[in-house]
């Protein structure tokens, strides 16, 4: 369904896919999540456009992941997990697979969902005052495996681990030399580098930029993962650790993990 703070504009053959909401860093709670899904759907399936731009409103911010403070509202039974889980997926498998080449402009907060956002686009754009991180363990949440491989695909084993189990924060300088950015320029050009890197995007082929990023994709062949592991990306949702952790995000309280 349309949302009012996830916009789509459209100049010449670019696309902007705008996340509107910089009071909460453009944080998503499920129905634009939901809503930004469709919008990368509807952009792919118009075949006049040769690039797409996510970015956040503001400069602070690109998307600072989930929004925390709607989990007791949008998740906690079988039956909302299994609407969220598959709202998420959809979400980033449509950023993932989208026709054309896609362009995270990442100034400022680029954390959590927001970071994965960012992953599973083409190209990234940064700045020094970009921030890119997943803090999963701060609320024992399990990434899910398709989320999980365009990152390794990027940084490879040591990097992910950093960003998954030890909760490492990445400079922009420090995400440029790794692989999570692409590209480093000065703080507030951001935006119009995506811009411009858009546009060169679109002076090219747009049939040698679609068969590219298919192959590039393709040549990572299946993942290795069986319907048991799928099943266990989802089981943080009834643990202990992750209950008590989502309260004490809005108790603004250090979290207790029992293990449990």
């Amino acid at each position: 369904m349309p949302h009012a703070m996830i916009c789509t504009t459209i100049a010449g053959e670019v696309a902007t896919v705008l996340i509107d909401r910089a009071a909460k860093r453009n944080a998503l709670d499920l129905p634009m999540w939901t809503a930004l899904g469709e919008a990368l759907a509807a952009t792919s399936a118009n075949t006049d456009l040769r690039a797409v731009i996510i970015r956040g409103d503001g400069e602070q911010a690109f998307c600072a992941g989930a929004d925390i403070a709607a989990f007791a509202r949008e998740r906690g039974t079988p039956e909302l997990e299994a609407v969220y889980g598959r709202e998420l997926h959809t979400a980033f498998q449509a950023i993932r697979t989208c026709l054309h080449p896609t362009i995270a402009a990442c100034s400022g907060w680029t954390m959590g969902g927001g970071c994965g956002i960012a992953t599973m686009c083409d190209f990234r754009v940064g700045a020094p005052s970009t921030r890119m991180g997943i803090p999963a363990r701060k609320l024992g949440i399990f990434y899910a495996y398709d989320e999980i491989d365009p990152i390794m695909q990027s940084v490879g084993y040591a990097v992910t681990a950093e960003l998954l189990i030890e909760g490492r924060i990445f400079t922009g300088e420090e995400a440029l030399r790794v692989g999570l950015l692409s590209r480093l320029v000065a703080d507030g050009a951001v935006h119009a580098e995506a811009e411009a890197l858009a546009l060169r995007i679109a002076e090219g082929s747009p049939l040698s930029a679609r068969f590219h990023k298919r192959a590039l994709q393709k040549l990572r062949g299946p993942l290795p993962v069986s319907a048991a592991d799928r099943k266990a990306e989802g089981d943080f949702a009834y643990t202990e650790d992750f209950a008590d952790a989502a309260r004490a995000f809005l108790e603004k309280r250090k979290p207790v993990f029992r293990g449990r």
